[in-house]
């Protein structure tokens, strides 16, 4: 807590050492003060966006997300809730979770920031030995072979594939998925299987059935590095 603290304090600070904002207030409950009644009785279902990529090696997980930012979300009453790209996923079920259930509050993507090299930022990354970090650039490769591709005109199945195969090449990455879907509805857009079925994701058919395809499309990967879980993702323009 106290590391995130001194980050965020250092973030809103000028080279003045003044905050560049009137006030800084970091609202941080304890269990306590969130569920001053106990282990909640009612819960929130994340629906289908919850069952695929993430939430299929954490099934629990995004329920828990909903749970606890809807009543972070109506304890303060924010204007604006800021969610990073880099948990695609997570964002993608928040926006929908707003939309919804009604939430008077607007939720602002934040762009994934990365190391010059192009890693990904995250506190996992200090877990990652100096030879694991290396390796862990592949994802970011892999990303960039995904819109390369995409670039020279590749459809969605091939664009999966570029990147599929430079995670594939690089020793000492165990590859968890390659993904590529729609960023809101999570539909799979490369037949891989991984994201959902056209029939749940918003009653939309396949290109097949006549459904258009999305102009943007989400490349999402995640992989372990010696002990570390990494995942990462980018969005692509669709030819």
């Amino acid at each position: 807590m106290e590391a995130d603290l001194d980050g965020l304090a250092a973030v809103l600070t000028g080279a003045d050492g003044a905050l560049a904002v009137g006030r800084l207030v970091v609202f941080a409950p304890t269990p306590e003060v969130m569920y001053p009644h106990g282990e909640p009785q009612v819960r929130i279902d994340p629906g289908p966006l919850a069952t695929v990529l993430e939430g299929r090696t954490r099934p629990t997980h995004f329920a828990g997300v909903c749970q606890v930012v809807l009543s972070l979300l109506h304890l303060t009453g924010p204007r604006w809730a800021m969610f990073g790209r880099k948990d695609a996923q997570q964002l993608a079920i928040v926006k929908a979770m707003v939309r919804d259930l009604a939430v008077p509050v607007e939720i602002v993507p934040v762009d994934i920031r990365r190391e010059a090299d192009g890693l990904a930022m995250s506190s996992r990354n200090s877990y990652l030995s100096d030879a694991e970090r290396g390796r862990a650039l592949a994802l970011s490769r892999a990303l960039e072979a995904g819109r390369a591709a995409a670039r020279a005109g590749a459809d969605p199945a091939a664009i999966r594939a570029a990147a599929e195969q430079v995670l594939a090449a690089e020793t000492g990455v165990e590859v968890d998925y390659v993904a590529l879907v729609d960023p809101d509805s999570f539909w799979d857009l490369a037949g891989a299987g991984l994201g959902l079925e056209s029939q749940v994701a918003h009653g939309r058919g396949r290109e097949s059935d006549g459904a258009v395809r999305p102009a943007r499309g989400l490349l999402a990967v995640a992989a372990r590095v010696g002990t570390t879980r990494l995942i990462d993702n980018t969005l692509i323009d669709l030819a």
